[in-house]
């Protein structure tokens, strides 16, 4: 299947499930608000040449959705390309504490295992081995990024991730050519005391180099000059395929 084929069947499918939520709209508790589907957009502009056509390789693998929200870009990866999907998320700071993702398996009459795992423990994943796991928006809320990154790179032969990076930091000293990463104060971004290490981008991509990762693609988005760890308006994001060095 070509990238755009899937593309529209993603949006299709986001559509789809958008309606059954609304049909059910639960009344103890509300769905993850924001557009996980979307993720599809970046996910085109990531993929160059052959790697276009790398969803063909994971169909019918098991794949690990983690820090999954309510779980849809797992459902979808169940239903249009028979993955055995397993919902990775820790449910006391998941939105609605995996209520979403529990309720979506019922409705959907899904084979998708919803499992409560804290990355920030020496965590086991519920698979010894994965096609793929997709690793979207999350690295930067984890204490521990490196033993994370070195366990999926253990059990997975690919991995897509996205995180937060910066160039400056939010005193203006330029670290985007340096291997470092900022660490936030628990109320400088969003006051949201989940959010940890921003990379730099050479800082990210020394990090997939030494916890057993090659990188195959890589993108950024969002404000691509002077972006900085705690700014609103000078949030950018990396998008990588990784591929693993040592699964096996």
């Amino acid at each position: 299947m070509d990238f755009e084929t899937l593309r529209e069947r993603a949006l299709a499918f986001r559509e789809d499930l958008l309606a059954r939520k609304d049909k059910i709209a639960p009344t103890d508790f509300g769905w993850y608000p924001y557009d996980t589907m979307a993720n599809i957009f970046h996910l085109d502009a990531l993929l160059s040449g052959a790697r276009r056509e790398v969803f063909d390789r994971i169909a019918g693998t098991r794949v690990a959705d983690i820090g999954a929200a309510d779980g849809d870009f797992g459902f979808f990866l169940e239903a249009e390309l028979g993955c055995r999907v397993d919902v990775i998320d820790n449910a006391p700071t998941n939105f609605n504490g995996l209520r979403g993702a529990r309720r979506l398996v019922e409705e959907l009459n899904s084979g998708v295992e919803v499992h409560e795992i804290d990355l920030d423990s020496q965590f086991r994943l519920p698979a010894e081995h994965y096609g793929a796991v997709f690793f979207l928006g999350l690295l930067y809320h984890l204490k521990n990024p490196f033993f994370a990154l070195q366990a999926l790179a253990e059990r997975a032969d690919l991995c897509f991730v996205s995180t937060r990076i910066a160039q400056v930091t939010p005193d203006g000293t330029r670290i985007q050519q340096q291997p470092v990463a900022y660490l936030l104060d628990p109320a400088e971004t969003n006051n949201d005391a989940t959010n940890f290490w921003i990379f730099s981008e050479t800082g990210l991509r020394r990090l997939f180099d030494r916890t057993g990762w090659e990188v195959v693609d890589f993108i950024t988005v969002g404000c691509r000059e002077d972006s900085d760890p705690s700014s609103p308006d000078r949030d950018e994001r990396a998008f990588a395929l990784l591929r693993s060095k040592v699964a096996d």
